[in-house]
C-alpha cells in the first residue's frame, strides 16, 4: 500500500461516523449555549451544509416528537438550543423567584417601532411617538432586546438600532421577515409575553 492510500484511510477512519452526526450537533449546541452558524455545524460533523441542515432538523424534529424540555429553534442561518418558553414557570419554581418585571407602554411601544421600522434611528421612532425615546431605547438595550447596528449616514451620523437575536429567540420568531401583522390583541400579548420573559432577568427599575 503507498504512503499516500495509508493517508487516506487514516483520513476516512477518523472521519465522524455518520450514526454520530446528530451527537455531536447536538454536543455541539449544547456546550455553546448560544446560537451556532450552520457553516459551523456543518465544520463539526465534517459535511456540507446541506447534510448539516438536514440533520439539525431531524434532531429538532425528534425533540419535538419526544416531548422534551429543551427545543432547537432555527435563527436565520443559525441554531440555538434553548429551554421551552411554557417550562419557564417551573424552573423559576426551583430558582429564587425574583420580582416581577413591568414593561411598560413606553417600552413596549418603542420596541414595536423598532421591530416593524428598522433599522431606525431615535428621531424617527420620536417622530411616530412624539416624545423623546431615550430612556425606553436604553431600557430595551439593557434587556438585550434592541442594539446598534451602525450609523446613518446624516450630519451627526445617528446612532441605527434595530432587535437583536435575543428578540427573534424569546418570541420563536424565526428571522424579521416573519414579524405577524399588529393588531391590538396581539399587542397585548407580545407585551405579557416579554413580561413573562423579563421575570428571569436582574430586577431593573422601571421607568
Amino acid at each position: 500500500m503507498t504512503p499516500e492510500k495509508e493517508e487516506e484511510e487514516l483520513l476516512e477512519k477518523e472521519k465522524v461516523p455518520e450514526s454520530h452526526w446528530a451527537a455531536v450537533i447536538e454536543a455541539v449546541l449544547f456546550t455553546m449555549g448560544q446560537s451556532v452558524e450552520l457553516h459551523q455545524l456543518a465544520v463539526a460533523i465534517e459535511q456540507d451544509e446541506t447534510t448539516a441542515k438536514k440533520v439539525v432538523r431531524d434532531l429538532m424534529a425528534c425533540y419535538e416528537r419526544e416531548n422534551r424540555g429543551m427545543e432547537i429553534i432555527e435563527l436565520e442561518k443559525s441554531y440555538q438550543m434553548c429551554t421551552k418558553a411554557k417550562f419557564y414557570e417551573n424552573l423559576i419554581r426551583v430558582a429564587a423567584t425574583p420580582k416581577k418585571q413591568v414593561l411598560t407602554e413606553v417600552v413596549l411601544e418603542t420596541l414595536s417601532i423598532i421591530a416593524y421600522k428598522q433599522p431606525v434611528t431615535k428621531l424617527e421612532i420620536e417622530k411616530i411617538r412624539g416624545v423623546k425615546s431615550d430612556h425606553a431605547v436604553n431600557r430595551l438595550i439593557e434587556y438585550n432586546l434592541v442594539q446598534e447596528v451602525g450609523r446613518l449616514d446624516a450630519p451627526g451620523r445617528p446612532a441605527l438600532f434595530a432587535t437583536t437575536e435575543e428578540f427573534l429567540r424569546r418570541f420563536g420568531i424565526g428571522s424579521r421577515e416573519n414579524l405577524p401583522d399588529m393588531d391590538p390583541v396581539q399587542t397585548e400579548e407580545l407585551k405579557n409575553e416579554v413580561e413573562e420573559e423579563l421575570k428571569v432577568q436582574p430586577e431593573i427599575a422601571d421607568l
